[in-house]
């Protein structure tokens, strides 16, 4: 997977300091775990549709592109889909390995 676009957009914030790009990446981990947690709790339109829309502009504000198409995707789901959440997770534990 390329995160060409999400190194760029950390190098942006965050400089030549290592430690910040550190910790803008686990803040990054760090929310959208906490969206997959409540994405995966979801049971009605409202609560899915705001958490899908809270986890793609997280995306979209590191420039994630492959999050914000799961995010996309998601939206288009019924409330609870539990492939479009495996596909997230996927997603989030291939990041965090790369």
């Amino acid at each position: 997977m390329d995160y060409g676009a999400f190194d760029t957009a950390l190098k942006a914030a965050a400089g030549d300091d290592a430690a910040l790009a550190a910790e803008l990446h686990a803040t990054f981990m760090d929310s959208a775990k906490r969206q997959l947690n409540l994405l995966s709790r979801s049971r009605c339109d409202a609560n899915w549709q705001y958490t899908c829309w809270r986890l793609k502009g997280l995306a979209a504000s590191f420039h994630a592109e492959p999050l914000i198409l799961l995010a996309d995707e998601a939206l288009e789901a019924a409330p609870g889909e539990p492939t479009v959440v495996r596909r997230i997770q996927t997603f989030l534990d291939d990041f965090a390995a790369a």
